[in-house]
């Protein structure tokens, strides 16, 4: 899937503008000054990106690469693997709330990060001064425009807190919703059921030694993620489009906690390698 094409958000010294370039490449050519990720997320706005893109000014070298939404809100699903139930079995004292979700039609969604929350590709990621068993959780996230389509996907990280939640499960918000709390990026790819063919890595570094290699293939996620963009737009209307979490299989054993410094790097097949290193947030 090398080679695939992206939409990027950089900067290169006057504020967020959007480019498109080859996800291995990096962003090439700019789009009009005025566009944003909210406009391509609007009817027929992410197949408008070819003509916006013609003749557009080429990108300099050295451009920093930002979190590749800007309006939307981000959301979450819970307990789409089989690795991800077990552990919430295992973190609560096996509470069987996470075997029914599980096994029920209505999937588990939460609110993750409101707009100009989301971290990019270089940037911190926080783990809770307050808790004591954190964990990265990499993950499919899929962007929807505002009629609910999957138009793009990016890689995606839910900085959790498998201990606050562990505690007890109304204590979710808390251990999932705090400053920087969740990494997106490193770019938008256009969806392609393909993707889901792919796998997700995650590797964490500690000191120059790698104190976490694991990965799952997407093809165990529980959910589609069309189901559960179905789900999220039931009750709920996203004028500016939204990004949903879909999920993660990529555990860390029990005996693992982040801890600040721990550089963070997700790769997922077609989508790219997001890495971000953590900071304590919070008292």
């Amino acid at each position: 899937m090398a080679g695939r094409a992206a939409v990027w958000r950089v900067d290169v010294g006057a504020g967020p503008r959007l480019a498109v370039g080859p996800l291995d490449e990096g962003p090439s050519v700019f789009l009009p000054p005025a566009q944003r990720v909210t406009d391509l997320l609007q009817p027929g706005g992410w197949e408008a990106i070819p003509g916006l893109a013609e003749g557009g000014d080429a990108v300099p070298a050295g451009a920093r690469i930002l979190v590749p939404v800007d309006d939307q809100d981000v959301w979450a699903a819970g307990v789409t693997y089989v690795r991800s139930r077990d552990a919430r079995l295992e973190e609560s004292g096996r509470l069987d709330a996470y075997d029914k979700v599980y096994a029920a039609d209505r999937p588990e969604l939460f609110w993750k990060a409101g707009p100009g929350e989301a971290r990019g590709p270089g940037e911190t990621v926080g783990i809770r001064a307050d808790s004591s068993w954190d964990v990265p959780e990499p993950e499919v996230a899929v962007l929807a425009d505002a009629t609910g389509r999957i138009v793009a996907a990016c890689v995606g990280n839910d900085m959790s807190s498998r201990s606050i939640e562990g505690e007890n499960p109304l204590y979710l918000p808390q251990a999932k919703i705090y400053r920087h709390s969740v990494a997106l990026g490193p770019a938008l790819v256009a969806w392609d059921a393909d993707l889901l063919d792919g796998e997700v890595r995650l590797t964490v570094r500690r000191g120059g030694d790698v104190a976490v290699d694991d990965g799952v293939r997407l093809s165990e996620l529980h959910r589609t993620p069309a189901d559960l963009v179905d789900w999220l737009f039931r009750a709920r209307d996203f004028p500016r489009g939204v990004v949903l979490l879909t999920g993660t299989g990529v555990v860390p054993s029990s005996t693992f906690t982040l801890a600040a410094g721990d550089e963070v790097r997700i790769a997922i097949t077609g989508l790219g390698e997001l890495v971000n290193v953590v900071e304590v947030v919070g008292r």
